[in-house]
């Protein structure tokens, strides 16, 4: 296995595990969260979903200013299932999946994605896609807190 390889199995177990929590949450708690403040799991699920999209275009575009005029085909959708929800960015994941086939070692190390005026920092490629599935991981990581405190059976992960 490459590093690209090892990328992609990455964030695929990510999903993978990220969708067994989303469909064990029940449809009547989608729009739960434990305070005012917070956000409810389906906003999470979206949060996840759209922000994979948005990190893949600030990638193409190698900074934050990438997001400038950019159209987000998630601001209008409402959030119906997360079925639905899965099924709406597929096309996107599998752009973004194929996005990362195309990136040599070189480019990991060496090419710089600039985020220093929206997240206060400069990372190489390689560096933002590790990001990119820790980010996904620690809301998982979230809501298996919420379905704790909700008192839902949370399905096993570590298989």
């Amino acid at each position: 296995m490459n590093a690209t390889d090892l990328i992609i199995f990455n964030f695929e177990e990510v999903r993978r595990r990220s969708i067994k929590i989303w469909k064990a949450i029940p449809e009547e708690k989608l729009n739960w969260k434990p305070d005012e403040d917070a956000l409810t799991c389906a906003e999470i699920i979206r949060h996840l979903l759209q922000g994979e999209f948005l990190f893949h275009q600030v990638l193409i575009g190698r900074g934050g200013k990438a997001l400038s005029n950019l159209f987000n085909p998630f601001e209008a959708k409402p959030f119906i299932s997360v079925d639905d929800e899965l099924e709406f960015a597929q096309p996107y994941r599998e752009e973004f999946l194929k996005y990362i086939t195309t990136i040599s070692m070189n480019d990991l190390e060496n090419i710089e994605i600039d985020l220093y005026d929206a997240g206060g920092y400069i990372r190489t490629l390689g560096d933002m896609l590790l990001r990119i599935a820790y980010h996904e991981a620690v809301h998982t990581g979230q809501l298996l807190d919420y379905m704790r405190t909700m008192g839902i059976s949370r399905p096993k992960i570590w298989d």
